[in-house]
């Protein structure tokens, strides 16, 4: 017992690298066991940098844990650096990089215990603890690894391998039936090259909407609406096929780009030219060569009487309300008579009565026959006004995923919601003051899809 009381002693009193060294080696020996709970092989354990990343993977936080682990990798090199210029210290020149090599450590340093932060707040989450241990991981990691990897009484809430087996399960890898008159979506993957890997932006979705259903696209920031958006109307293609009436929107893009009408959320109209102008100029545009000179002015008095511009035909568009300019925005895409209509926050900037008369005009251009799709923040003042709601969810790997796509009353019965901002709120991430259930229903979504 003597040896074992002066063993710790000379650890809590001793040099400061035995008593590093000490903690390193308890908090691989914790780790190794956190491992095995998760589902992921002990000896990664025993590898810097690599262990870091596994660590984040079991937090839930993988996209975090690919800068975590260089993070840890750079300090390290650094660390070694100062040690080796400290003991070789002999010339003022050498003093300069020593200030310039700490100064880096020391930037290094607060950045990985932000990243540390962020993998304990999320080993947390999955152990389903306390917030306040936050502070015991920061200051003694090695003793939170081993309380929680030896105790029975603590449990992560999925195991890392588990939950990807599951998602890779219930991907819908199923597509939807393709029909004759409607916009048919089916998406396999969206992904870009980043850092030289590869980043999968969006997953799985496929959906059938038919003609004259008005649409509300729902998602948190970063779930992948745009991203959607521009996939189905044929800007950035996709691993997808998108068919517009029966029409592939990839292989006939020059066909289709007439019958796709998108209103961006930034409005890029000239101040100084009138509406009639504008409308006329965009008439030149959008409509084919061969429509004549009356013709378009035809179309855009249709276009100006729909959206109750005509009184305001020679004024600047400068001096338009912003109520004014929205709709102008809008009649500028909807000029070509698209049979699919896309708009980004139409109603951003606009109050409550405003925004309702611009979605009611939206409802009608959908009754016409027309698929209207519509990204909105404030969705719950015009609800009653569409059919349908598509809800996009980051899912653990942080990629996009389909949640639910369906009637209005069958996602509130889905969702156990009743407001379209709670059933956000629920599948978006807890750090970004979500409830965190992307995971939960993406799987229940295709398991429904797959019954």
């Amino acid at each position: 017992m003597a040896a074992v009381g002066k063993f710790f002693l000379e650890i809590l009193f001793g040099s400061e690298e035995l008593r590093n060294i000490i903690f390193e080696i308890l908090f691989m020996v914790g780790l190794w066991k956190m491992f095995e709970k998760s589902g992921v092989k002990g000896w990664w354990a025993l590898i810097p940098g690599a262990r870091e990343y596994k660590l984040a993977c079991c937090a839930g936080r993988e996209p975090e844990g690919r800068v975590y682990s260089v993070l840890t990798v750079a300090t390290r090199l650094l660390n070694g650096i100062l040690s080796l210029v400290y003991f070789e210290q002999a010339s003022a020149e050498i003093s300069v990089f020593f200030v310039i090599v700490t100064i880096m450590e020391v930037t290094l340093w607060l950045s990985l215990l932000i990243y540390e932060i962020r993998i304990g707040i999320g080993l947390i989450e999955v152990y389903g603890q306390r917030k306040r241990w936050i502070i015991l991981w920061i200051l003694a990691n090695w003793f939170v690894t081993l309380l929680w990897g030896f105790s029975k009484k603590y449990q992560p809430a999925w195991k890392v391998m588990d939950i990807r087996a599951e998602m890779e399960r219930l991907a819908t890898h199923g597509s939807a039936t393709v029909m004759d008159e409607g916009l048919t979506v089916n998406l396999t993957e969206r992904s870009v090259k980043e850092f030289f890997q590869k980043k999968v932006l969006l997953r799985d979705i496929h959906m059938a909407i038919p003609q004259g259903h008005m649409v509300l696209l729902l998602g948190g920031s970063g779930a992948g609406k745009t991203t959607y958006l521009n996939a189905i109307n044929g800007y950035e293609k996709a691993k997808a096929e998108v068919l517009l009436n029966g029409n592939n929107m990839y292989t006939q893009y020059k066909k289709m780009q007439y019958e796709v009408g998108f209103v961006p959320q930034t409005e890029m109209m000239r101040g100084k030219d009138t509406v009639l102008n504008t409308l006329l100029d965009a008439a030149k545009l959008r409509l084919p060569k061969d429509v004549t000179p009356d013709q378009r002015r035809r179309r855009v008095d249709e276009v100006m009487e729909i959206f109750g511009l005509k009184p305001v035909k020679n004024n600047l568009v400068e001096k338009l309300s912003g109520g004014q300019k929205k709709r102008l925005s809008i009649s500028i895409e909807f000029i070509s008579n698209p049979s699919l209509f896309i708009l980004d926050e139409p109603d951003s900037g606009l109050d409550g009565v405003m925004a309702r008369e611009l979605f009611v005009q939206l409802r009608k251009i959908a009754d016409t026959g027309k698929i209207v799709i519509v990204i909105t923040h404030t969705p719950d003042r015009v609800i009653d006004l569409f059919d349908d709601v598509i809800v996009l969810a980051k899912d653990s790997a942080r990629t996009g995923r389909l949640a639910y796509y369906g009637s209005i009353e069958d996602a509130r019965k889905f969702f156990g919601r009743e407001r379209m901002e709670q059933i956000v709120k629920s599948v978006n991430r807890k750090e970004e003051g979500g409830d965190g259930l992307a995971d939960e229903y993406v799987m229940k979504y295709a398991e429904v899809q797959h019954a």
